[in-house]
């Protein structure tokens, strides 16, 4: 399959969601406040793209590819990110909204998620190894036998993560947050 090449292209305010495209890989592209909203991105490419102030809540991600990727104050609620192509995969999330977003049984090594909401996400088998979770808020989130060795928590909360289910090795906490490993046993931390 050819793929329409777009590069070192700039979109602001285009609603991509009412557009026909498909089969598109972009280059070195910047989104900024775009609108991908129920868009099927299928097989899509995306190298060194920036998005910025975008919404791309439930879109359909199957096979495509976020490879060096940044993701800017988005709303990406409802993305199944375990469906996209895991070749080369390596995105960045600072101030987005990704509720009830999956990243079931990816390998994220080192990513960073800074200041975002993940409540209700799915980080269930994941390997987020040498990740970090700066200030995120982990309401209801998943993890269930994640990887979650040398992973940076000490600034996110609500978070409830079982040691005996989740791989904690040199994990980094704050003191508030290990009532958050100890949830499980109905105790009361004061």
């Amino acid at each position: 399959m050819n793929l329409e090449i777009v590069e070192n292209k700039n979109f602001s305010g285009v609603d991509f969601s009412k557009k026909q495209i498909a089969g598109i890989e972009f280059e070195n592209c910047i989104f900024k406040n775009c609108k991908f909203t129920n868009k099927d991105l299928s097989g899509f490419i995306f190298l060194e793209c920036k998005f910025i102030e975008c919404d791309l809540s439930n879109a359909k991600l199957n096979d495509a590819s976020l490879k060096d990727v940044d993701f800017i104050k988005c709303k990406l609620l409802g993305l199944e990110f375990n469906n996209c192509n895991q070749l080369l995969l390596t995105f960045s999330f600072t101030e987005c909204q990704l509720n009830l977003s999956s990243f079931f049984q990816m390998k994220i090594k080192g990513t960073i998620f800074s200041n975002c909401d993940l409540t209700e996400a799915d980080f269930g088998e994941t390997d987020l190894t040498k990740s970090v979770l700066n200030n995120c808020d982990l309401k209801n989130t998943i993890f269930e036998n994640t990887n979650l060795s040398e992973v940076d928590l000490r600034t996110s909360y609500n978070f409830s993560i079982d040691p005996e289910n989740n791989i904690i090795k040199k994990t980094k906490f704050s003191k508030d947050g290990l009532s958050g490993l100890l949830k499980k046993y109905d105790i009361i931390i004061e």
